[in-house]
């Protein structure tokens, strides 16, 4: 069996790993070439990577070793490896953007949030794979492959999407942390599926140029990560803000949706969060119930919106041209894009307008909203593989898409010590512009909770 080395950055995350490249107990390059061998050892099975760039990481490392040297730091990323969406534009490295078409053109050259990470000091191993164009949920790619999922080495169970490469290279210590982008739930699916931290920023706080552009409207970037202090660091490098301190969850009042949030669950995920929630009364939280506005234009918006959108951005004649080469799901819901005419989409836009400023009234004096981040578990991918599927195919997103339809941020925590053999997710919603506070919360909540437990990664070696 190949012997897998250790995560650099599996005790204490990313503050801990700072800390000890800074009094020189580790350098940039030797944990970069520890995660480079991680990769080469459980890449082929988990199938997270779509690029690795293993002598320019390696060559950007050596180089982050002379700045700190020199007396040059750049702060608590410097030397971090991360992985990066192959949706968003890298320079060097090709952008597939999950598909066989060459659109590499429509994403553009790398944009300000690659930039920023680099400006960091943090090292970019690779690209990691993504749904054809960022447009599905359960992370099957039937052109480009579909990720492992690393918590079941026996049956190939979705690992979330559209950031499943993404999220499977988190869980599995192939990345510090990655970034993905998230529409309808990309983050917050795969973060929940593989048992790690999500954070859907809110929409605008983070550039999207270099990004393919799904929905301009819908979205955002966001990082995957294995905890939520992790997450509270990249925040503050990306948005340059104090890094969020752990909240308290004594006296905090979070509203737990009346409907629609806890419809379909699993028993194993309505089991995790009864007891997620009976821990966090414990603690002091006031459960709240609250409505919250137009859940049930879910399906219509994102149908009037994200499609036609998507289209705009490939282009009709493209399309129609190509989509027998494309993924059967992503292009089955792409194709709805073709049907929604001007009025429809103009429509839509408008009562998203109006549902952003009812969402914002909602919170009233409450802190957040919770539910479970998905109401099921991974799922084999035999279940949702081609386009008559689609309907459980669009499950996972069931509670993710409200917080992009309300233009707010969402975090996702894992809560499946509770119980579950299979990771689950809690969600919490706050209003846009909180990301901090959102953040403060999910490190108060892993307090209390516990550390998650991780993936069996032995049965994955060679």
């Amino acid at each position: 069996m190949t012997s897998l080395p250790a995560d650099p950055l599996d005790q204490g995350g990313i503050a801990a790993f700072a800390l000890a490249l800074r009094r020189g107990e580790t350098t940039a390059e030797a944990t970069t070439r520890t995660y480079l061998a991680r990769i080469d050892a459980l890449n082929p099975r988990l199938q997270a990577y779509q690029h690795v760039d293993a002598e320019r990481a390696i060559a950007a490392a050596r180089a982050i070793d002379g700045l700190l040297a020199s007396g040059t730091d750049l702060g608590p990323l410097m030397g971090v490896p991360v992985g990066i969406k192959d949706i968003i534009a890298v320079d060097g490295m090709p952008t597939t953007n999950g598909s066989l078409l060459d659109t590499a053109h429509i994403t553009g050259p790398e944009g300000a949030m690659v930039q920023r990470l680099k400006s960091a000091g943090a090292v970019i191993l690779g690209k990691t794979k993504t749904v054809e164009y960022a447009f599905g949920a359960t992370g099957v790619n039937s052109v480009r492959g579909t990720p492992c999922n690393p918590w079941d080495s026996a049956v190939h169970r979705t690992p979330g999407g559209s950031s499943s490469g993404s999220g499977v290279a988190t869980a599995a210590g192939l990345a510090a942390f990655t970034i993905g982008t998230d529409t309808g739930g990309s983050v917050r699916i795969p973060a929940t599926l593989n048992g790690i931290f999500g954070h859907k920023t809110t929409v605008g706080m983070w550039p999207t140029d270099g990004v393919f552009p799904l929905s301009p409207t819908l979205d955002s970037i966001g990082p995957l990560c294995r905890t939520a202090a992790d997450a509270a660091i990249v925040h503050s490098v990306i948005n340059e803000v104090e890094i969020p301190l752990p909240g308290r969850l004594k006296g905090l009042r979070l509203g737990r949706p009346t409907a629609h949030f806890y419809d379909n669950l699993d028993d194993q995920v309505a089991a995790c969060m009864a007891a997620a929630e009976a821990a966090l009364v414990d603690a002091g939280v006031e459960l709240v119930d609250v409505d919250l506005p137009g859940v049930e234009e879910r399906v219509w918006l994102f149908r009037s919106i994200v499609p036609a959108e998507m289209i705009a951005s490939l282009g009709r004649d493209l399309f129609e041209a190509e989509q027998d080469r494309m993924d059967p799901v992503s292009a089955a819901r792409a194709a709805v894009g073709l049907t929604v005419d001007a009025v429809t989409h103009v429509a839509a836009q408008r009562r998203l307008e109006t549902l952003m400023w009812e969402a914002a009234e909602a919170f009233g004096d409450l802190d957040g909203w919770i539910s479970p981040t998905c109401p099921c578990l991974p799922m084999p991918i035999s279940e949702v593989t081609d386009a008559a599927h689609l309907k459980q195919a669009m499950l996972p997103s069931q509670n993710t898409q409200a917080a992009n339809l309300y233009g707010i941020c969402a975090i996702s925590t894992p809560i499946h010590h509770f119980g579950a053999n299979l990771p689950v997710g809690l969600q919490v919603m706050c209003p846009a512009g909180y990301d901090s506070e959102a953040l403060a919360i999910g490190m108060a909540m892993e307090t209390t909770f516990g550390p998650a437990p991780k993936p069996d990664l032995d049965a994955f070696l060679g």
